[in-house]
């Protein structure tokens, strides 16, 4: 009999149903009476004994579990990483345009490379499937090399310089991707799909945590050495620099993640996860008073993003930044909110989304204007590409939430962000590879 017939037939008796639950640790079966619990408390919400069970599995299932990082590998791999960085941050490995220096390799190559440390600390760490990693690894670093090779198909210059200056986010988004495709290999349903956007976003914080303190290092070093007048080499330099910046991505990932559990059993409840979720939503407020007052100034200024392409570069930004803060605002367990939070919170998030998606059919109404007026080339098509997609995306959103109620808002929120992972890659891949053939 399966562990939903059991749980059936125990709908009114406690210590049956504590029986099978134990019997279900005991197999390493937990997950599954889990999410029995979860089906039979959907189709019968009034039981309270089956409501018991899920909020008592869902508290259970946040707490922080005894971390397994291996640490002496976290610190060698996080070194080898750092000796690369300062490797390729010397002047031989810079990248030629028109037979001149114009940026070094290591801020197209930073991403994929970190990949490959971070895979394996996964692996050595407790998450396994060691030839899936090997496999993406050579998968993330031949996309990685490529646009070395095919900027060289671009016959204009400045074409040129624009896609090899779009590599430096387009391949940061492929390597997020590679490490996505690792941890989701089957586990890509809704919950593990969020939950993964969620720690990536306390990783990227943590990462920003981690270079602020960087910064401040490399600060006090220089300033003690030259108040006794000496100057440090340039080698040296690029070694506290460039080769500390390599800690970073492996470190961040150290502390955050837990390799050993699927991303929706990490922990969410605690710690700078509790943090992010707090400051996410006190922002969400404040973001919807700005995005209000610059609507109201956009009849002043309506033809500012048609004459001006910084500005529209600033709306990108803008809506990615939106659809980050939106992400860390949705509560992964949102029965761990009072009934009012809940309440407002989803207003505000449904309000945000709904003022960013107008700000960005402004945008794209501007971006296909210029586009009309000078024609098409590879940064319009890259910002057209990526407008449609968060537009979509927001739109997706706000279709759901009208179809959604009070108990599955939050759910329904999350799977409109699971939608979009895929599509971020997909045209992430498309401007890697695509665009020096287009435009050769």
């Amino acid at each position: 009999m399966s562990y939903l017939d059991r749980i059936r037939a125990a709908q009114a008796d406690p210590e049956t149903l504590e029986q099978t639950y134990r019997d279900a640790v005991q197999r390493s079966e937990d997950n599954a009476f889990t999410d029995a619990i979860e089906q039979v408390y959907t189709e019968t919400p009034e039981n309270l004994l089956f409501g018991a069970w899920r909020f008592r599995l869902r508290y259970a299932s946040v707490q922080a579990a005894a971390r397994s990082t291996s640490w002496m590998a976290a610190l060698l791999l996080a070194a080898a990483n750092g000796f690369l960085f300062w490797w390729l941050s010397a002047d031989q490995s810079m990248i030629l345009v028109n037979g001149g220096n114009y940026l070094p390799a290591l801020l197209l190559l930073w991403a994929p490379i970190s990949t490959l440390f971070v895979m394996a600390l996964l692996v050595f760490s407790g998450s396994g499937r060691r030839n899936l990693a090997l496999l993406l690894a050579l998968l993330v670093m031949a996309v990685g090399i490529y646009p070395l090779w095919a900027h060289t198909l671009i016959g204009d210059i400045a074409l040129e310089q624009h896609y090899l200056a779009q590599m430096l986010p387009h391949l940061a988004l492929v390597a997020w991707a590679t490490v996505g495709i690792f941890l989701l290999r089957e586990r890509g349903d809704r919950a593990n799909r969020f939950a993964f956007l969620i720690k990536s976003l306390e990783i990227f914080i943590m990462a920003g945590l981690f270079a602020i303190a960087g910064v401040i290092f490399t600060a006090i070093t220089a300033g003690l050495f030259d108040a006794l007048a000496i100057q440090l080499p340039e080698s040296i330099m690029r070694l506290i620099i460039a080769g500390g910046a390599g800690l970073i991505p492996v470190l961040a990932v150290a502390v955050i993640y837990d390799p050993t559990v699927a991303p929706a059993e990490q922990s969410f409840d605690e710690g700078l996860s509790k943090v992010i979720a707090t400051l996410m939503r006190v922002l969400l407020p404040l973001t919807l008073i700005v995005l209000i007052i610059y609507l109201a100034f956009i009849p002043f200024r309506f033809w500012e993003p048609f004459q001006n392409r910084d500005v529209l570069i600033i709306y990108n930004a803008m809506l990615f930044a939106v659809v980050a803060l939106l992400v860390g605002a949705t509560p992964i367990q949102p029965e761990t909110l009072t009934r009012q939070l809940r309440i407002w919170l989803r207003r505000g998030l449904i309000a945000v989304a709904l003022l960013a998606t107008v700000v960005s059919i402004y945008a794209l109404a501007a971006i296909a204007y210029r586009t009309w007026e000078g024609g098409i080339t590879l940064n319009r098509l890259t910002i057209i590409g990526w407008n449609l997609i968060n537009i979509g995306i927001l739109a997706g959103l706000l279709w759901r939430q009208r179809r959604a109620n009070e108990r599955t808002w939050a759910a329904s929120m999350q799977a409109a962000f699971g939608v979009g992972m895929p599509v971020y890659v997909v045209w992430a891949l498309f401007v890697v590879l695509a665009m020096p053939l287009l435009f050769a």
